[in-house]
């Protein structure tokens, strides 16, 4: 994968760490941080070039309106939960959702988990204190414990090592499930085993058996099923720990590019994407397909400067803008946003992220979602891109395979009540299994109809 690459481009992979940094940890030993890095730099790389750019291939076909990605998973991972049977069951979930968009739209999901990666989020404040004892904030399992003791809060390097090890586990899992034969077109109904049976359920059901009457007939005409025994499933995380991202960037041998090797989609959030903040600058140097989260606040001055420092070439499929406005506000804001990029020719994939703007507090104190909402954003988004004439390219959401009640409403009815029942994520409420089918299918009628 590596090569030696000429000292200007090294230089520039180095540059970041002159620029002042949000959202980082305070590593309490900078030597063992150090360490650490060193050992990580000497590690095999989690994915390659190629895949990665075959990935920007497929973005640039959704940003024509030839594809639709899809890009599900927690909010943040842990590591206690990177088990078999939780990764399965978030796969399960998406290619259920791939299978429900692919057949009720007609156009090919490009599927990408917020997977093998999303060990670290960014966080509001960098303590916390309760009943008068101030910790460090929880910036999630790479950097440090949630139990609130001093030595699970305080941020240990060593946890970049185990990020990496999950991360590569991880990989491994998808890798097998997707090219083993779990992820085949003909076994649409086994994807149900497991899961509660639920009025979305039902639905799928009857879409999967559509599915096997389309099939009957293509094996009837003599249609090579090959095609359909895999799919591609690609990882992505948001590029957040600057020391642990540097260390995964390496030079493509083929081509002497530079590219992060933690994930084939890396992207900037919110609160990390100043223009001359080391985030921006980091991912600018590198080849993978990135992406930018752009909040309410967004103008469309920040949109196209974004775009001219991510993608200066102007390449398809390289820069994705991931909105993130609210159910509230997106009609107000993406228009001007859509409109400007369009005018001035920037290739932009958009993408959805109806979740990080619609979160409240119940009265019991769960940070939580209305289902309800989450859908109106989407529609919103939908709404605001058909009104320009730009392409709704993907949908970004945080989902579990998992029948956790986190998120209130969809056909079930999660209540207030219900909240206290199966609530397991340690930062952002997610959408359970039978709500991320649900709007899949509310989203497949949007493609159809846009």
């Amino acid at each position: 994968m590596s090569i030696e690459a000429p000292p200007e481009v090294l230089d520039g992979l180095r540059h970041w760490r002159t620029l002042p940094a949000r959202q980082q940890p305070t590593w309490p030993d900078p030597e063992e941080l150090a360490r650490v890095t060193e050992e990580l730099q000497g590690y095999p790389p989690l994915v390659f070039a190629g895949e990665a750019d075959s990935l920007r291939a497929k973005l640039a076909m959704a940003a024509e309106g030839e594809a639709f990605l899809l890009q599900g998973g927690d909010c943040a991972e842990t590591f206690a939960e990177s088990t078999a049977d939780r990764i399965r069951n978030k796969i399960r979930t998406i290619l259920q959702m791939s299978a429900v968009l692919t057949y009720g739209a007609s156009l090919p999901v490009i599927k990408m988990g917020r997977m093998a990666g999303q060990f670290a989020k960014p966080r509001s404040a960098d303590t916390e204190t309760r009943e008068g004892v101030t910790l460090p904030v929880y910036r999630g399992d790479a950097v440090n414990g949630h139990a609130f003791t001093e030595q699970s809060r305080t941020p240990d390097p060593q946890r970049l090592l185990e990020a990496y090890h999950r991360s590569a586990t991880i990989i491994n899992l998808i890798r097998a499930f997707t090219y083993g034969g779990f992820a085949d077109l003909r076994e649409v109904h086994q994807w149900n085993r497991g899961f509660t049976a639920n009025p979305a359920y039902a639905r799928y059901e009857v879409l999967a058996n559509e599915i096997d009457r389309a099939m009957r007939f293509m094996r009837a005409a003599g249609v090579d099923f090959d095609a359909l025994r895999t799919v591609d499933m690609y990882t992505s995380h948001e590029a957040l720990l600057l020391d642990y991202e540097a260390a995964m960037t390496r030079i493509d041998s083929r081509s002497g590019h530079p590219y992060n090797t933690s994930a084939h989609f890396l992207w900037i959030g919110e609160r990390t994407r100043q223009l001359d903040g080391p985030h921006v600058d980091l991912l600018s140097r590198v080849h993978n397909p990135i992406g930018v989260k752009l909040g309410p606040t967004t103008t469309a001055d920040d949109a196209l400067a974004l775009a001219d420092a991510l993608n200066p070439e102007n390449e398809r499929g390289r820069l994705t803008f991931i909105t993130r406005m609210g159910a509230g506000r997106i009609r107000e804001v993406l228009p001007a946003l859509a409109e400007r990029v369009r005018a001035e020719g920037r290739n932009v994939t958009w993408v959805c992220d109806p979740m990080h703007g619609n979160t409240i507090t119940s009265p019991s104190g769960y940070k939580t979602r209305e289902f309800s909402t989450v859908i109106d954003e989407v529609h919103g988004f939908f709404e605001v891109h058909h009104g320009v004439g730009t392409v709704p390219g993907g949908l970004h959401v945080e989902l579990t395979g998992d029948d956790v009640t986190e998120v209130l409403g969809g056909s079930e009815h999660v209540d207030e009540e219900a909240l206290a029942r199966r609530y397991e994520t340690l930062v952002d409420p997610r959408l359970n299994h039978q709500q991320s089918l649900e709007m899949a299918f509310d989203v497949a009628e949007m493609l159809r109809d846009h």
